[in-house]
C-alpha cells in the first residue's frame, strides 16, 4: 500500500460524512448476561438492522455513488450474498443497472433480496475464482465496472464507518472501546475497522471460522495464503483468500485473529437472539464468538466492541440452530472463553 494507514483513514472519515443520512445509524446494544459470560463489557453495533440487512450497504453505496457521479450507467458485483444485495440496492437508488454474480449454493434469502432490488442475478460455481471470472467477463461485455466485495478502497472505507460510529458512540457513553472485533471474509470489514481505529489505541481483532482462516495464515506467513474453505454455517466468511488491499492494511495494524468453530458460532447466534432480541446471521454472530475468546483484563473491566455485520439468514437455519439448544441457552453452556 503506497499510502500510510493514517492517510487512508481519511477515506473512512470522508465516507462517514457522505453516508450521513444515506444509511441507517444503527443502534448500539448491550446485554448484562453477555457481559458476565464474556468477563468484559460488550457493545454491539447492530448492522443487522442496516438497509439491506448488513453493513455491506455502507461500502456499496459509497462505491456506487462515486461511479454514478462519474457517469457510469451500470455496475457488476460478485459475492456470497450480502455485498451483492447491497450493490443491487445502491444501484437502484442511483438509477444504475446492476448484475450480481452469486454461487449456485447461495442462500435463497440473499438471492431473492438481490432480485427484489432489481438486479440481474447470475449463478456461477461455488468458489470465488469462478465468480470473479464470470463477473470480469460480464464487465468486458458490458463495459460496466466491477465493484469488488473487499478489494476496493470505497468498499473498505464504507464498511469502516460502522466501526467508526461504534467507536464514537462508545466514547460518548463514557465507555470507550479497548478492543474491536469484526468477522472476516475477504477482509474489507476488518481492514475498515483498522482504519477507523488508527491512532486510538484500540486493539482490533478479526474472527475467522476454523478452516476458512486465510487472514490468520497470511499474517503468520507475511504473504497472502489461499485456503480451500471448509464447510461452515457462516456462509459469508468463506472466501478462499483475503483481499490484497485488506491484507496490506491489516498486516501492520491488526492485533490478531481468533479462529472459531461452528459450535461456538451457533452458541453466539443463540445468545444474540435470546439476550439482545435481534436476529444476526451466523457470519455476524462470529464476532461475538471471537469476543468470548478474548482474555479478560483482571485489573479492570474492558470494553469490547463487536460489529454484528448482518442479519440475512434462512428461517430453516434459525430453526436448526435453535431447536435442540434450550438448555444450553438457559445456562450459557457451550460458550468458550
Amino acid at each position: 500500500m503506497s499510502r500510510t494507514v493514517a492517510q487512508v483513514r481519511v477515506e473512512v472519515e470522508e465516507a462517514a460524512r457522505w453516508l450521513a443520512g444515506r444509511v441507517v445509524r444503527t443502534p448500539v446494544l448491550r446485554s448484562p448476561v453477555i457481559d458476565e459470560l464474556a468477563g468484559v463489557r460488550v457493545l454491539f453495533k447492530a448492522e443487522n438492522l442496516q438497509n439491506g440487512g448488513s453493513y455491506k450497504m455502507r461500502g456499496a453505496l459509497r462505491a456506487v455513488g462515486r461511479l454514478a457521479a462519474a457517469g457510469h450507467t451500470g455496475v457488476i458485483a460478485q459475492s456470497t450474498g450480502n455485498h451483492a444485495v447491497a450493490v443491487a440496492l445502491a444501484a437502484r437508488q442511483h438509477g444504475l443497472a446492476a448484475t450480481v454474480v452469486l454461487p449456485v449454493d447461495a442462500a435463497p434469502t440473499k438471492v431473492d433480496r438481490a432480485r427484489a432490488a432489481g438486479a440481474r442475478v447470475v449463478l456461477a460455481g461455488t468458489d470465488v475464482e469462478e465468480r470473479v471470472a464470470v463477473a470480469n467477463g460480464l464487465s468486458d461485455d458490458s463495459g460496466h465496472p466491477v465493484i469488488d466485495a473487499y478489494d476496493h478502497l470505497d468498499v473498505i472505507a464504507g464498511q469502516g464507518t460502522a466501526s467508526l460510529e461504534l467507536i464514537e458512540e462508545a466514547e460518548r457513553a463514557g465507555t470507550p472501546l479497548d478492543a474491536l472485533v469484526v468477522p472476516v471474509g475477504g477482509g474489507g470489514g476488518v481492514a475498515g475497522a483498522c482504519l477507523a481505529a488508527a491512532g486510538s489505541g484500540i486493539e482490533v481483532y478479526g474472527v475467522e471460522p476454523v478452516g476458512c482462516d486465510s487472514l490468520a495464515r497470511s499474517l503468520a506467513a507475511g504473504v497472502r495464503v489461499p485456503v480451500a474453505p471448509s464447510p461452515t454455517i457462516a456462509d459469508g466468511l468463506r472466501p478462499s483468500c483475503v483481499g490484497e488491499l485488506p491484507f496490506a492494511i491489516a498486516r501492520h495494524t491488526l492485533r490478531g485473529v481468533v479462529r472459531v468453530d461452528d459450535d461456538e458460532i451457533g452458541a453466539a447466534f443463540r445468545l444474540i437472539l435470546t439476550e439482545l432480541k435481534v436476529l444476526a446471521e451466523p457470519s455476524g454472530a462470529a464476532g461475538l464468538a471471537g469476543a468470548l475468546r478474548l482474555p479478560p483484563d483482571e485489573g479492570r473491566q474492558r470494553t469490547v466492541g463487536v460489529v454484528l455485520t448482518g442479519g440475512n439468514v434462512e428461517a430453516a437455519l434459525v430453526a436448526r440452530l435453535m431447536a435442540p439448544r434450550s438448555v444450553e441457552v438457559a445456562t450459557g453452556e457451550g460458550v468458550t472463553r
